[in-house]
């Protein structure tokens, strides 16, 4: 197998809900497994919790993410996502998906480099960067 590297997400209790929307926005085959399903809680209003969800979208990406337990502490902070490539209309309707609800703090549009680039924090508090390649 070829190592990869995948974001990891972090949330309080709303793994679910913010995966299932990444598999809205980017596609592609969710798996979702629970605290309950591996014995992994004593607490019975936890065992609906996500212990570990994947993502595989189109293209080879790859996103995971889980609620964290209170025993764990607060959640992880999540750093940026990053989209970038050449393909306008993917890269946009990426875009599109995520900015449903969201903040957006830099708006996509044309940057000083050449490339069309903008930065969001979604609703789910996760802070995404998108960067289309310009003509080169």
């Amino acid at each position: 197998m070829t190592t990869r590297l995948n974001p990891y997400l972090s949330f309080k209790d709303e793994a679910r809900q913010a995966m299932e929307f990444y598999a809205a926005v980017l596609g592609g085959d969710l798996r979702v497994s629970t605290f309950g399903e591996y014995d992994a809680t004593s607490d019975p209003a936890r065992s609906d919790g996500v212990m570990h969800a994947q993502l595989e979208a189109p293209g080879g990406l790859v996103l995971m993410g889980a609620d964290t337990p209170p025993e764990m502490g607060e959640p992880t902070t999540n750093g940026t996502v990053s989209l970038s490539g050449e393909d306008e209309a993917e890269l946009r309707g990426y875009w599109d998906g995520l900015a449903d609800g969201a903040q957006i703090t830099v708006p996509l549009e044309q940057a000083p480099w050449g490339d069309s680039f903008g930065m969001l924090v979604d609703k789910f508090g996760v802070s995404w960067m998108v960067n289309i390649a310009g003509a080169r």
